[in-house]
């Protein structure tokens, strides 16, 4: 009988154990948020951000100064000078590395990076072949593939940089 109660309480361990890491893997982490959260996919149950003055702002001077937006089905179409997909996922440490040197370092003028929840975009995932988080593709204004860059080795931004403008 002692054999069964030490599997059992293994047993609960295992399976509390597990929930815990679940949940701490799934939650977001506490970072900064993108300059634009015009996002159409917000968490389950959280409220729909809206845009402040200086996100509108940075949108129409995206020629000029480069900006950083989360995805949304106009987000290609709106997007000024060359548009770049970033496949992000919040669990991913190369993905975070990567996002914060776009929010430190600033985005190249004329250029827009579009994040893209890798999790919850696999129509997405699939029509740009992406298979890796940190995986940036640019588009054109109609929201074809023109190139890709894996930045999962080197996930900094001067590495997508020098990759792919």
């Amino acid at each position: 009988m002692n054999k069964r109660v030490i599997i059992v309480v293994l047993a609960l361990v295992v399976l509390i154990g597990g929930a815990v890491g679940a949940y701490a893997a799934t939650r977001p982490a506490a970072s900064p948020t993108a300059q634009s959260s015009n996002s159409s996919n917000p968490p389950a149950g959280a409220p729909a951000p809206s845009a402040s003055p200086t996100d509108a702002a940075a949108e129409t001077d995206a020629a000029a100064s480069g900006v950083y937006v989360d995805y949304s089905p106009t987000a290609i179409a709106d997007a000024e000078g060359r548009a770049l997909l970033f496949f992000h996922a919040p669990w991913c440490p190369q993905c975070r590395s990567v996002e914060a040197d776009i929010l430190s370092e600033g985005v190249p003028a004329g250029v827009t990076i579009i994040k893209v929840d890798y999790d919850s975009h696999q129509d997405l995932r699939q029509q740009y072949g992406v298979t890796l988080q940190t995986t940036f593709v640019e588009v054109d204004s109609s929201g074809a593939g023109l190139q890709t860059y894996v930045a999962y080795d080197d996930p900094h931004l001067q590495a997508v940089v020098d990759a792919m403008l």
